[in-house]
């Protein structure tokens, strides 16, 4: 994505970006998390695991990522929390990471955590949220605020499922 593009993008639709010091920008089609600088400047750069099947959430449960403008609802300690991904083998210690970076999508759970399989990150692999290497999470976690401007982008394959 280009610089000058996700620049613009964020001075349009983004009304409040400039009372925060950066904003993320995660791109299904390059598998990645980016956070910027108000002039668009990348200031870190995170490979993600994103949902499983292809397109805009619509629904729960229909294991997509939502594309859009959103912002951060929530930074929760997520160290303790355990999840049962429906394959048999029963609830999964650490399956979040250290943190669960809550965004307000209009859907219930959806965020930006960490993992238990690192070997996800690069696939296309969760139920609808942005997935990080626990080591990638902590350091990204250090620069996250509450209602900081978190924009998720479409690739080729999303917009054709649509």
């Amino acid at each position: 994505m280009k610089k000058i593009f996700v620049f613009a993008a964020a001075i349009i639709i983004a009304g409040n970006i400039f009372a925060q010091d950066s904003f993320i920008v995660i791109s299904k089609q390059d598998m990645k998390l980016r956070r910027y600088d108000v002039t668009g400047n990348v200031l870190e750069e995170y490979p993600i695991a994103c949902a499983k099947n292809y397109g805009n959430k619509k629904k729960r449960g229909d294991n997509k990522t939502p594309e859009g403008v959103f912002t951060v609802q929530q930074i929760q300690n997520a160290s303790a929390w355990t999840h049962d991904f429906g394959d048999g083998k029963g609830q999964i210690k650490g399956a979040y990471g250290s943190h669960f970076i809550r965004l307000k999508t209009g859907f219930q759970g959806i965020g930006i955590h960490g993992t238990h399989a690192p070997e996800s990150i690069g696939t296309r692999a969760t139920e609808g949220c942005i997935r990080l290497r626990n080591e990638d999470l902590l350091k990204l976690v250090k620069n996250v605020k509450t209602s900081m401007v978190v924009i998720i982008t479409t690739s080729k394959e999303d917009a054709m499922a649509d």
